[in-house]
């Protein structure tokens, strides 16, 4: 399987721990190749970065998918779902967001989750989307850390701790089945933070991934030979 990431921002050592954060969870037999959008904003947070994204991302996703083909799978790398609704429409191959698959992961490991996001700004984002999706009942609250997504590798020590801090808080206040990391940016630590606070704390990344070679599987042709055979004995 080769599936393709997409950074909707121009920053590429974002890009870059993405692709490091897919490839660790990756089967041996996926490719994954990643790629930044050089034209758009440097991050994505809130709707107007988003926006300003759309043309770069939607030019690469063109270039790639429609001008050169090959892939099995597409990952939008910003969690707000910059542009998934668009790109799922126009295109031939499956496209999935990292707020959308860790959402559905979350759902699978607990009743209610809380998202732990950036900045206050792309909150409103955020719940639209959760809205949009008919998930909006599983959250139990969108929640902004203050870190912006840039400081996340510059100070990556002090934005880890006021992440840390929010789970905390949304632990003891809402008290979640399991946490939602609200930033491809924060893919790396996912792991360390379950292990600290002994809930599910979901990166999108890795959702992502996991969920397209999945959806593959099961969309293999043997899957649906058999699904025609059970419906139709």
């Amino acid at each position: 399987m080769h599936i393709l990431v997409i950074n909707p921002n121009s920053t590429a050592t974002m890009t870059a721990s993405v692709a490091e954060a897919a490839r660790h969870v990756a089967e041996g037999t996926t490719r994954i190749t990643a790629l930044t959008c050089e034209s758009g904003p440097a991050s994505i947070q809130g709707p107007e970065d988003g926006a300003a994204a759309l043309p770069g991302l939607f030019k690469s996703f063109d270039d790639q998918i429609l001008g050169r083909g090959g892939y099995d799978a597409v990952v939008i790398a910003c969690f707000d779902d910059t542009g998934l609704a668009e790109l799922k429409v126009r295109s031939h191959v499956m496209v999935i967001g990292i707020g959308e698959a860790a959402y559905h992961a979350a759902m699978l490991m607990a009743p209610k989750f809380s998202v732990v996001t950036t900045l206050a700004v792309s909150i409103p984002v955020i719940e639209k989307n959760l809205r949009d999706y008919g998930f909006s009942s599983r959250c139990a609250r969108v929640r902004a850390s203050g870190v912006p997504v840039l400081d996340l590798g510059a100070n990556g020590d002090e934005g880890r701790r006021k992440i840390a801090a929010e789970i905390e808080c949304a632990l003891t206040e809402e008290k979640p089945g399991a946490i939602v990391l609200g930033c491809a940016g924060m893919a790396d630590l996912a792991a360390d933070l379950t292990k600290e606070f002994g809930v599910p704390v979901i990166d999108g990344v890795a959702a992502a991934v996991v969920l397209a070679e999945a959806a593959r599987r099961v969309t293999a042709p043997g899957f649906r030979q058999l699904a025609t055979t059970v419906s139709n004995p």
